[in-house]
């Protein structure tokens, strides 16, 4: 009880402290943010397609809708007086052109040219934009070609123009609706693309890893101070003070962790009420193995200086081998060296959670080995830890 009553205390100094709340708990979201603006989206790009339509026909207007349906692509109309402006005042670098009688001379079988006005090399966007219409017109001339193949095959059948022209329509609708030759875009690596998934745990993980450094310093100070000594006076024993303070550690990174697991699943909406209980777990499990560490770094460490070069080392190893935020393939060199990051374990486990929809079951060899990691860091830290300077 009294092991209690110490973490709690901590517990209450440190959310008093402006300072140490700002570091563990805001520069967290502030990392979530900056993250989020450079790799976050919906789409890969994003561009405004300017396009004056002087057929209002139908095939003038399946050609925009077409350009419309492209991922990230916008379609805005202008009159050519106001295209001819914008180009003029470089408001825009490329508009396409739909030239009068475009629907009538398809229709007709007689060639017809879109005309594309540009501005220099019309930059990257208006290269988009080009390709893309160049690829739309080249699947109306296909469509065409049909057409026409299959116009000049039936021409002495005796089969109704009208029939023919149903039945094609309907197989071309088809053709589009299921192409015999798809496109299906990947990412690289394992896992999911979205961002929420990809860089959540390592940010759980990355800070508190540094939590560590700040448990090692704080400790090794006490003690230099006479802190730890003056609260044997209040008839705590060492192993209640040793407990405390893995207690207040331990607390501490609950609460770091519950800011940004609660975050997150208001803002991204990446979490059930059951993947936020499961993830909570992990994010425990990890934090008491990370503060059984800073407690063996602390009582090693003779200076506060030590204990927070060895606590940035350790923490910068965990961060490199441990893929906290990309995967590590399992046919590279680096894959035996994560084995050896208590970062692995973890991420690991969210990922089996928020990635591939598992649940805490699926994750039992990476808890255990978390589990594991925390008992054998506080059997050797009780051994190891001292309250004065060179003694007990």
């Amino acid at each position: 009880m009294r092991a209690l009553y110490i973490a709690l205390n901590e517990v209450r100094l440190y959310l008093r402290d402006k300072g140490d709340l700002a570091f563990s708990l805001l520069l967290p979201i502030v990392t979530v943010a900056l993250i989020y603006a450079a790799f976050g989206g919906e789409t890969p790009f994003q561009v405004d397609a300017y396009v004056v339509d002087e057929d209002n026909g139908l095939y003038s207007n399946i050609l925009i809708d077409q350009l419309e349906a492209w991922d990230g692509v916008d379609v805005e109309l202008l009159t050519a007086s106001e295209a001819d402006s914008k180009l003029d005042d470089s408001d825009v670098l490329l508009v396409v052109f739909i030239p009068e009688n475009f629907s009538e001379n398809l229709i007709s079988g007689e060639p017809t040219r879109l005309l594309i006005k540009q501005r220099g090399n019309a930059g990257t966007e208006g290269q988009i934009v080009r390709s893309i219409v160049q690829g739309i017109a080249g699947e109306i001339n296909k469509e065409f070609g049909v057409r026409s193949s299959v116009g000049e095959i039936l021409r002495d059948t005796g089969i109704a123009q009208d029939r023919i022209n149903v039945t094609l329509e309907r197989l071309l609708e088809e053709e589009r609706a299921r192409p015999l030759v798809g496109v299906n875009e990947t990412t690289p690596g394992e896992g999911s693309s979205d961002f929420e998934t990809q860089f959540l745990p390592g940010i759980v993980t990355m800070y508190v890893l540094f939590a560590v450094a700040m448990t090692a310093r704080i400790i090794v100070e006490e003690r230099r101070k006479g802190t730890l000594e003056r609260l044997l006076s209040t008839r705590l024993s060492v192993g209640q003070l040793f407990f405390g303070k893995f207690l207040a550690n331990l607390s501490r990174g609950f609460v770091q962790t519950l800011v940004l697991l609660v975050l997150s699943y208001i803002v991204f909406q990446m979490f059930t009420p059951f993947t936020f209980v499961q993830s909570l777990v992990i994010a425990i499990i990890f934090t008491g193995a990370a503060s059984a560490i800073g407690i063996v770094i602390a009582s090693i460490a003779r200076s506060e200086e030590g204990a927070s070069w060895i606590a940035v080392v350790f923490s910068v190893i965990s961060f490199m081998f441990g893929g906290t935020f990309f995967a590590i393939a399992e046919d590279s060199a680096f894959y035996l060296l994560s084995r050896i990051s208590i970062n692995t374990y973890a991420n690991d486990a969210f990922n089996t959670i928020l990635d591939e929809g598992g649940s805490l079951a699926d994750t039992g060899t990476n808890l255990v080995i978390l589990v594991g990691v925390m008992v054998v860091g506080l059997v050797v830290s009780r051994m190891l830890f001292k309250v004065v300077p060179g003694g007990k």
